[in-house]
C-alpha cells in the first residue's frame, strides 16, 4: 500500500524518476494496478496533470492503463483530450485509437469533451486519427456541432463544420427537438448563427418539438439589441416563423402542380394566368399578421390594466370609514364604496359600463389572440380591429366621464366645450376609419371576383386550344 501511495504522489508530481525506481523495486506494480484499482490510474492522473515524461514512462511499461476507466468511465485519453494536453493525446492514440470512440457516464467520448473546452488542435487530432468519433452522441442526443453550439466554440464548430458532412448530421437534433442553429438564436450567438446561415446546408426553418422556428424561437426571447442583427440575418436566409411556413407551403405546393399540370402543346405558364408577374412575386398574404397580432395584444393588455385599475380606485376614491347613521340606524355609507357612486350616481353608472365595455372587450381580444386561430384571414382581423375600435372608445368614454366628474363647476363651461370638440372629432375618426375599412374589404371582395373570373376563362381557353391541337 505503500508503494502505491508513493506511485500515485508521483504521477501527481510528474516525478519521473520516483516511477524508475518504484518499477525497479516492484516490476509489477502497474500490472497489479489495473486488478486492484477501480478510479484513477496513475496514468489518469498524469494525463490530466500534462506530465508528458510520466506517460511516455508508464506506456512504455503497461500499454494496457491506456484503456483503463475511471468511476465516470472515463479513459486517461479523455483526460487529456479536455485539457488539451496534445503531446500527450497523440500519444495515446498511438497505443489504442480506439479510445477514440469510448464514451463516459454521459455518452461523451474524448472528441465531445475536447470541443466543450475549445481544444482546436486536439480535435484535428482526433478527427485525423477516427473521423467516426464525430458521429458519436450523448446520452442528452447530442452530437459534437451541439455541444461547439451549446457552449460556444465557433472556432472549432468552424474546424468542424470544414469537413464534409451529409445535410442529415448537419441539421440533426438534440434529445429536446434543437438543432445547431436554433440552439445559437436562443442564446443570442450572433457569430455563430451568421456562420452558420452562410452554408447552404442548414434549414433556417427548422423546428423544435414545439414547433418554433429560429424566428419563432427569437420572438419569444427576452428583447435586446441582438435580436435585430439576428433576425435581420434568418430573414435574408429565407426564414419564417412557423404559422407563416404553412401557407407558403400551399402557394409552393399550387405552383408545382400548374408547373407538372401543364403540357407542351398549350405552353401553360406555371403562374395562373389571372395573376400579373408582379403579383406572383408577392409574399404570402398572412406574413404581415404577425406584426398587427403583436400590436393588437400590446394595446389590449395596456387597456385592460388600465380599466383594472379604474374599476377598483375609481375617480375620487372611496370612503375611508363608515357615514353617519339615519333613522332606521343604518350608515348612510359604508367604507371602501365608491364616493361618485353616491356624489354623482348617474354618471357612475355611464363611468360603470364604459369602464366595464373596455375591460371585457380587451380581455376578450387577449382571449381571441392567444386562442390558436387562424389570424391570417382579413375579416377575422378586421373584425378583431372593430373590436378594439369599441375598447378605445369605451376608455376614452371613461376618461372623458372621469374628468368631468372631477372638474369644479367654475371650469365645467370650458370643459363642456372642451369635450363637445373631442367627441366630433373621435366620431368623425371612427366614422373615417370605418368607411376607409369598409371600401377596402369591398374592393378586396371585388378583385377576387375578378379574379376568379378571369382564371375561369383562362381555364377555357386553354381547354379550346389543347382541344383545338
Amino acid at each position: 500500500m505503500d508503494t502505491e501511495k508513493r506511485l500515485y504522489e508521483a504521477a501527481v508530481e510528474g516525478d519521473v524518476r520516483a516511477l524508475q525506481e518504484l518499477l525497479q523495486q516492484d516490476a509489477l506494480i502497474l500490472d497489479r494496478l489495473t486488478l486492484t484499482c477501480f478510479n484513477e490510474t496513475p496514468l489518469h492522473i498524469a494525463a490530466m496533470r500534462g506530465h508528458i515524461e510520466f506517460v511516455r514512462l508508464i506506456l512504455a511499461q503497461n500499454p494496457q492503463l491506456a484503456a483503463e476507466l475511471d468511476s465516470r468511465k472515463s479513459s486517461a485519453l479523455h483526460l487529456a483530450s479536455a485539457k488539451g494536453h496534445l503531446q500527450i493525446v497523440k500519444m495515446l492514440l498511438v497505443v489504442n485509437p480506439e479510445m477514440c470512440l469510448a464514451c463516459d457516464r454521459d455518452g461523451r467520448n474524448p472528441l465531445h469533451l475536447a470541443a466543450i473546452k475549445g481544444r482546436v488542435e486536439v480535435i484535428k487530432e482526433l478527427i485525423h486519427i477516427r473521423p467516426h468519433a464525430a458521429l458519436g452522441t450523448t446520452i442528452n442526443g447530442e452530437n459534437v456541432l451541439h455541444l461547439c453550439v451549446k457552449h460556444n466554440q465557433l472556432e472549432v464548430l468552424k474546424v468542424l463544420m470544414e469537413i464534409g458532412w451529409d445535410h442529415e448530421f448537419l441539421n440533426a437534433k438534440d434529445g429536446d427537438g434543437h438543432a445547431i442553429l436554433l440552439l445559437a438564436v436562443a442564446d443570442k450567438q450572433i457569430e455563430t448563427a451568421k456562420y452558420l446561415l452562410k452554408t447552404n446546408h442548414i434549414d433556417v426553418n427548422a423546428m423544435d418539438a414545439n414547433g418554433n422556428t429560429p424566428l419563432d424561437i427569437l420572438a419569444q426571447s427576452r428583447r435586446d439589441m441582438n435580436d435585430l442583427s439576428i433576425g435581420e440575418c434568418l430573414r435574408e436566409a429565407g426564414g419564417l416563423r412557423a404559422k407563416d411556413i404553412s401557407v407558403s407551403i400551399i402557394q409552393n405546393s399550387t405552383k408545382i402542380s400548374n408547373d407538372t399540370g401543364g403540357n407542351n402543346h398549350s405552353q401553360v405558364s406555371s403562374t395562373p394566368a389571372y395573376l400579373g408577374e408582379n403579383q406572383a412575386q408577392k409574399p404570402p398574404s398572412g406574413v404581415g399578421f404577425p406584426k398587427k397580432r403583436e400590436t393588437i395584444m400590446v394595446v389590449a393588455s395596456l387597456i385592460a390594466t388600465m380599466a383594472f385599475q379604474a374599476g377598483v380606485n375609481p375617480p375620487g376614491g372611496v370612503w375611508q370609514e363608515n357615514g353617519k347613521l339615519n333613522d332606521q340606524g343604518t350608515p348612510s355609507h359604508k367604507a371602501g364604496e365608491a364616493v361618485m357612486a353616491y356624489n354623482h350616481a348617474k354618471s357612475y353608472r355611464c363611468f360603470l359600463r364604459a369602464n366595464t365595455i373596455a375591460f371585457v372587450s380587451s380581455l376578450s381580444t387577449i382571449l381571441l389572440l392567444i386562442s390558436g386561430l387562424p389570424f391570417t384571414l382579413r375579416l377575422f382581423m378586421w373584425g378583431l380591429m372593430v373590436i378594439m375600435w369599441l375598447t378605445v372608445t369605451s376608455a376614452a368614454l371613461t376618461y372623458g366621464i372621469s374628468i368631468y366628474i372631477l372638474t369644479p363647476k367654475k371650469d365645467s363651461e370650458p370643459l363642456g366645450q372642451v369635450i363637445e370638440i373631442g367627441i366630433t372629432v373621435w366620431c368623425g375618426l371612427m366614422a373615417l376609419l370605418l368607411l376607409g375599412n369598409t371600401i377596402r374589404l369591398l374592393h378586396i371582395w371585388q378583385k377576387k371576383k375578378h379574379e376568379i373570373r378571369s382564371s375561369a376563362a383562362q381555364k377555357s381557353a386553354n381547354s379550346i386550344n389543347y382541344v383545338n391541337v
